[in-house]
């Protein structure tokens, strides 16, 4: 969905949560593919039998990647991503678990190289099924000013 929000418009604290996502062998296997990570943690069942966790788990950058993609679901034509800051896996995620990101608004704060767009930071917490925040991490957009300033 397009939603045009300007910088004015975004209120602190407001928050919304995505559909969730059920995380898959084939998720596993893909992102290995598309990263090279084929860390021991993540495909070899046997291997992770002898770790504290017992079972494998899911890659962090796929976590993120899919959380991130899940915020996807509204589109902001006069705002652009300008990155991620504090990124943290907090929680391991397993295969069957279900994923979901809960956005809250953080702060908004004027943007030093554009006097016509101001910053708006996200708070990105990824959850499991369980309600568990399994990662975090703030992401930064640039939104237009309503207003323009000269």
């Amino acid at each position: 969905m397009e939603r045009t929000i300007y910088f004015e418009d975004y209120e602190l604290d407001h928050i919304r949560i995505t559909t969730g996502r059920t995380i898959t062998e084939t998720d596993f296997v893909v992102h290995a593919g598309h990263t090279g990570d084929f860390f021991p943690h993540h495909m070899d069942a046997e291997f992770c039998k002898t770790t504290p966790f017992g079972q494998r788990i899911a890659h962090g950058t796929m976590v993120f990647s899919i959380g991130v993609g899940l915020t996807a679901s509204l589109i902001n034509p006069v705002a652009f991503s300008y990155g991620y800051d504090r990124l943290r896996f907090i929680r391991p995620v397993f295969i069957g678990d279900t994923i979901r990101t809960r956005v809250t608004i953080a702060a908004k704060q004027d943007d030093p190289k554009r006097a016509d767009a101001g910053r708006v930071i996200e708070r990105c917490e990824v959850l499991n099924q369980r309600n568990e925040v399994v990662l975090a991490a703030d992401h930064i957009l640039i939104a237009e000013r309503r207003i323009k300033t000269a």
